[in-house]
């Protein structure tokens, strides 16, 4: 029988359709939204670095002129600028968590579609705008404004597959939209091999930094198939419509605090949260400062800077490769096991690939070989989001319950960036070896959280959409 899509029967249980081209396209659409939230990622991880050094670079001082002295001027300003960047990164996600709140809430009250279109304006917008920062402040501002959309994307756009899409191919729809992001971030790497962001003068005088952020204005034109294409999930209105019938009540659409009133959806919010946690601080925290890394182990063996970029570009690319390869194993260990133990074996894998990589790192070849490791294991467990966490909550709540739990923990992991540069100054000042590898292996014992909540996680494998 061929039903509308996202169709439902009334009492909560989906109807047996047929896989359309709608289907398909709600797909290809919202996995295009999130992949440019991706790409938009992956440029700032590789150009923050080099943004924040030329926003904070000053005239040496004249006792600077031997070249003794040039050099620990410019040693300064590299630490600023890394400190500097573990800020942005923190001020990125505490606005990704703020938008991901907000536009959650809205995606369950104005609708999934509305909050897509909205968000992408927000994030290609201030991506663009990043590009004329002038000093440190701006960059930091824009980057919270480009959070804020960012943040609303993911819980806009999982929220729409999930209900739009027959259940029998939920998981597999919702892990492509999260496994095909990667595209977005191999997207950001290969740009930066051709658009250098250390360059100082690639364009008009422009350096190759802001040239990049100004590319990242093009995926507003993704609006179009949206307007076009898109439309609300039947299984949605349905939901708002009964709350309205209602008159509220307790069952409250997109509320907040309906998500802790009932023991079931609290106990889920608290399960999400940890491995939202888990991961998140493991990746921002840790697993995105990979440039960082290499930059460090290239400095040492006295490569040049256009060597360094290069590597980066390249390295970061094959990273987002081995993530695309993550995400796809975990849809199908979940699809074929179940969400549970793909969570655990994923979790584990990103303990030990972590502590590996920042320890063992020391080439270019290291770097062509070790990132892949580190994003496959590191990224599989966001496959694991997109999949479960839309499982795990009722239609009325659906998008708040995803974006409170993939975006509020980035409140918390907002303080791992900051707290891996602190730790490796403090390392630094107390005279420790390698400081900055040192920080990150302490900072990995976080991945032992998502293991822990694994105890209370439900098994949804098989099991409808809830409805309450």
């Amino acid at each position: 029988m061929h039903t509308s899509p996202g169709n439902t029967n009334g009492t909560g249980l989906e109807a047996v359709e047929r896989v359309t081209w709608y289907h398909w396209m709600v797909v290809i659409i919202a996995s295009c939204g999130w992949l440019f939230c991706c790409m938009d990622q992956r440029i700032f991880t590789l150009a923050r670095e080099p943004a924040l050094e030329e926003l904070l670079r000053e005239p040496a001082p004249p006792a600077a002129e031997t070249a003794e002295a040039r050099k620990q001027v410019e040693q300064q300003r590299e630490v600023r600028a890394k400190s500097w960047g573990g800020w942005a990164t923190g001020v990125l996600m505490i606005g990704w968590a703020t938008g991901g709140i907000i536009f959650g809430m809205m995606s369950d009250r104005w609708g999934r579609v509305k909050t897509m279109m909205v968000t992408l304006l927000v994030y290609s917008g201030f991506t663009g705008l990043s590009g004329i920062a002038r000093t440190p402040w701006e960059f930091l501002g824009y980057r919270f404004l480009v959070g804020l959309g960012v943040g609303g994307m993911f819980a806009a756009a999982a929220t729409l597959v999930a209900e739009s899409v027959p259940g029998r191919i939920r998981a597999v729809a919702l892990g492509s939209l999260q496994a095909l992001s990667a595209g977005g971030n191999i997207t950001g790497s290969v740009l930066s091999t051709y658009i250098q962001p250390g360059q100082a003068e690639y364009l008009f005088g422009l350096s190759g930094w802001r040239i990049i952020f100004f590319v990242g204005i093009l995926p507003a034109l993704l609006i179009i198939p949206m307007i076009i294409v898109l439309r609300e999930p039947e299984r949605w209105k349905l939901a708002r419509q009964r709350a309205r019938e209602s008159g509220g009540g307790t069952h409250h659409v997109g509320s907040i605090p309906d998500l802790f009133r009932h023991p079931r959806w609290r106990r889920n919010v608290l399960v999400g949260v940890c491995l939202g946690l888990a991961g998140m601080a493991g990746l921002w925290g840790i697993g995105f400062f990979s440039p960082e890394l290499i930059t460090q182990a290239l400095k040492a063996n006295n490569e040049p800077q256009h060597v360094i970029d290069l590597v980066r570009g390249r390295a970061t690319a094959l990273q987002d490769v081995g993530s695309f390869l993550g995400m796809v194993c975990f849809t199908i260990v979940a699809t074929a096991v179940g969400r549970r133990p793909a969570f655990f074996g994923a979790f584990v894998l990103c303990l030990i690939t972590t502590i590996f990589v920042f320890n063992c790192l020391d080439s270019s070849t290291d770097a062509y070989w070790m990132l892949p490791l580190m994003g496959f294991a590191q990224l599989s467990v966001f496959g694991g989001y997109s999949i479960y966490f839309p499982e795990i909550f009722p239609t009325r709540l659906r998008g708040t319950g995803v974006g409170f739990c993939y975006n509020t923990v980035r409140y918390l992991a907002a303080a791992f960036p900051p707290a891996l540069m602190y730790l490796n100054s403090t390392l630094v000042g107390h005279g420790v070896e390698e400081p900055f590898r040192k920080a990150a292996t302490c900072l990995s014992a976080i991945f032992a959280l998502g293991l822990v909540a694994l105890i209370w996680a439900p098994e949804t494998k098989g099991q409808p959409l809830p409805e309450d």
